[in-house]
């Protein structure tokens, strides 16, 4: 059986974990069904990272494959996600202390029940004053799809949304399942208006803006581990 890990950190863009990937060379891959995986020590904790690959489906697949083949007693997703433009800015670092997917189309019966079904609240009770880093805490809105800029003035007046993922729902979802505590990280990459989305058609601004953003949450990562895990 293979050794547990204290925490396991979760990446799904692949730009998300070449960016993160470059911070360690010196580790060992192995590969999974889902993506490669390696262990480190930090703050004296074993620490599993795996790519688990974008979407919900992947998202949703390989948390419960880092549950049940590791074990941890905690789960931290560091990565990206878009904003919404005056509402955010391009580099702030958000943390869920919600999430909600939004791509839900119930049409026999209840469909706000639907939304509801798959939406998270965080206890975020541990926290230390100051945070690791500064951080904006809010509501993480998760779908299958970049923001559609038609469908801006719904989210926000739906949702008070301002930042959105693909995969931060699912991953809450499989946790609060499992009943293991979850941290969720996000670097806003990109911004979308009412016009347009920066990033849309532009994969060399996200790929550079990832390399800026995980070295961010890397750089914190050790500090994140440090208040996150059980006393």
């Amino acid at each position: 059986m293979e050794e547990k890990a204290a925490i396991c950190i979760l990446i799904f863009a692949a730009a998300e974990w070449r960016a993160l990937k470059a911070h360690y060379p010196q580790v060992k891959l192995k590969l999974t069904p889902f993506g490669e995986t390696f262990k480190l020590s930090i703050k004296d904790a074993s620490v599993r990272f795996l790519h688990g690959g974008w979407g919900k489906v992947a998202a949703a697949a390989s948390t419960q494959y880092a549950i049940d083949r590791w074990q941890p007693e905690r789960l931290i997703n560091l990565g990206t996600c878009g904003g919404i433009k005056g509402r955010i800015k391009r580099g702030e670092i958000v943390l869920a202390e919600k999430t909600i997917i939004y791509d839900i189309y119930e049409q026999m019966s209840d469909p706000e029940q639907a939304i509801l079904d798959y939406t998270v609240n965080f206890d975020l009770g541990w926290l230390p004053d100051p945070p690791p880093q500064p951080v904006i805490t809010g509501t993480l809105i998760s779908a299958d799809r970049d923001i559609i800029i038609s469908d801006i003035a719904e989210l926000i007046a739906k949702y008070n949304a301002f930042v959105a993922d693909w995969e931060s729902g699912a991953i809450a979802w499989v946790a609060q399942r499992n009943d293991i505590p979850c941290l969720i990280l996000r670097g806003v990459s990109d911004l979308v208006d009412a016009t347009a989305g920066e990033a849309y058609g532009n994969y060399v601004l996200f790929t550079a803006q990832c390399k800026t953003i995980m070295a961010d949450l890397n750089r914190n990562l050790a500090a994140w581990i440090a208040c996150f895990l059980p006393a």
